[in-house]
């Protein structure tokens, strides 16, 4: 990669609130699976869905 991408890339901070959300949204899953083991199947349902939901907006 070029120095100017990198610095580019280091400086672009559109999406970091997007991902903030979504490492909050999976350390709350982790939690709530270690707490409550009987929910795990249900958040490994709603992570596999949008899991397959960035995926297709990602191939966009």
């Amino acid at each position: 990669m070029s120095k100017w991408v990198v610095i580019r890339l280091w400086h672009d901070d559109r999406a970091q609130d997007m991902v903030e959300y979504a490492l909050l949204a999976a350390f709350v899953a982790v939690a709530a699976s270690a707490v409550l083991p009987e929910y795990v199947t249900s958040i490994n349902v709603i992570f596999s869905r949008i899991r397959s939901l960035t995926s297709k907006v990602a191939a966009l």
